[in-house]
């Protein structure tokens, strides 16, 4: 009898592995005709060309149903206690809402003061690391070239900030709504795609590899950002410890960057050195929040998640690197955001499809 497509053979199954030559005659005509590999990457050309001048309509879909798969866990729990799925939806709407809102009015104040110190920042930068007054000269004199020629103006912190993120701004409440009525929805597409599949025993199939999917992203989802949170906590409290103040800010500001492996840390590093070298007296003490950040994300990045996730969820970092310069390309700082998270994703369903189990071992770290 023929193997369905369905069939796991994935890392964590239990089946005997698949030699690469199997799953190559499992994958039938989309290996064998050269017609459908053209035709095939063509059809990927034209949806990256479509998310690209569509950016507006599917960064907001994409979100949604990322923050689904994060929340199906609590969704599962509330439904277990008997709340009706219309009111358990809205708990999580409203729970999410209102942490966004809480959070985003303890640091608007701490960010606008720390923006409004840095034009003179530079001065002191000068004056304390006068060694390094020309590449700061150089650094300054880039950045009113980029606020367009306005001397006093300063530094449009704002606007660098907020470059590439309109699309998610704009799009945030619809990004709300799409969520709703994708928690209050449940199995319904599940249910629609098994009632048009015609055998049973891809059904049933077909059941069991959609939960077994949903489970790992939802896992893979809950447990980074949980571990984000405990990161933005840690800093938050050594920024608290230093002297450094505005303990909320920098818990957000390394919670939100964590998301963004290797190129966040490394941000995250440079605005650290750069604020303890503005509210930090001390020439070498200055330097302490920056070693601490980065000795908490050392923790977490080397120890602690990868014991959490195991092998099975880590990923290629070059793989990564490439994801995020081309999803920040494409979407900007969201793109970036939602870039290893989706790669993630697509290993993880890799891993439960036979056909694609290389491709998922290719992806992985």
């Amino acid at each position: 009898m023929k193997k369905s497509i369905f069939s796991r053979t994935g890392p964590t199954s239990k089946a005997t592995p698949v030699d690469i030559s199997d799953l190559t005659k499992e994958a039938g005509p989309l290996t064998a005709d050269p017609k459908l590999v053209i035709l095939t990457c063509l059809l990927i050309l034209a949806s990256l060309t479509a998310a690209y001048v569509a950016a507006e309509i599917l960064l907001p879909i994409i979100l949604s149903f990322v923050l689904k798969l994060l929340f199906q866990p609590a969704m599962r729990k509330l439904e277990r206690l008997r709340v009706p799925r219309p009111l358990a939806a809205l708990t999580v709407i409203l729970t999410l809402f209102g942490l966004i809102v809480v959070l985003g009015a303890a640091v608007s104040g701490p960010a606008s003061s720390w923006a409004g110190r840095l034009p003179e920042g530079i001065e002191r930068l000068q004056q304390r690391l006068h060694f390094l007054s020309k590449p700061l000269q150089t650094f300054q004199d880039f950045m009113h070239q980029i606020d367009g020629g306005q001397a006093d103006a300063g530094f449009n912190l704002s606007a660098i900030l907020l470059q590439g993120t309109q699309h998610f701004a704009s799009g945030f409440f619809e990004t709300i709504l799409i969520l709703f009525f994708l928690l209050i929805s449940g199995d319904t597409f599940l249910r629609r795609t098994v009632e048009i599949i015609p055998r049973f025993s891809d059904k049933r199939q077909m059941v069991a590899l959609s939960q077994q999917v949903e489970q790992d992203i939802s896992a893979y989802l809950v447990t980074i950002t949980l571990m984000n949170g405990f990161v933005g906590l840690a800093t938050g409290t050594a920024m608290w410890a230093t002297g450094l103040g505005d303990p909320i800010l920098w818990g957000v500001l390394a919670f939100i960057l964590n998301f963004v492996p290797i190129l966040g840390p490394f941000a995250g590093v440079a605005i650290f050195v750069f604020v303890g070298l503005l509210g930090i007296d001390g020439t070498w003490t200055a330097f302490l929040p920056a070693g601490l950040y980065l000795l908490i994300h050392l923790i977490e990045g080397e120890i602690v998640t990868p014991m959490l996730l195991a092998r099975r969820f880590t990923l290629n970092p070059v793989l990564v690197i490439l994801s995020l310069i081309f999803w920040f390309w494409m979407w900007g700082v969201p793109g970036a955001i939602l870039a290893v998270p989706m790669l993630a994703i697509l290993k993880i369903i890799c891993d439960e499809i036979a056909p694609l189990n290389s491709l998922g071992h290719f992806l992985e770290g």
